[in-house]
């Protein structure tokens, strides 16, 4: 099934690229901004069963770490950051 395998894929490569580019504070914004929508596409896609109160609270969860991600968005990734070297 080459089409779960390619989602899974981007998957990893956006959670541990982007969460390794944050880390380090390279592009941090591009890569907080890709979390944030993966994260916001994530709750829609998967937890939106509101009946099931599991799925309520991943849901919120998942909006609540895309907000978290947002100040990165806007902030920036900080004085002690790749982007910020000087």
């Amino acid at each position: 099934m080459p089409a779960p395998s390619l989602a899974i894929a981007a998957a990893i490569a956006i959670e541990l690229g982007c969460g390794l580019l944050l880390l380090i504070g390279w592009k941090a914004r591009w890569a907080a901004a890709a979390m944030a929508l993966f994260g916001v596409v994530t709750a829609v896609v998967f937890h939106n069963n509101f009946a099931d109160q599991d799925m309520q609270i991943h849901f919120f969860k998942n909006l609540a770490i895309a907000g978290g991600l947002l100040n990165f968005v806007y902030f920036g990734a900080g004085p002690v950051s790749v982007d910020n070297r000087g």
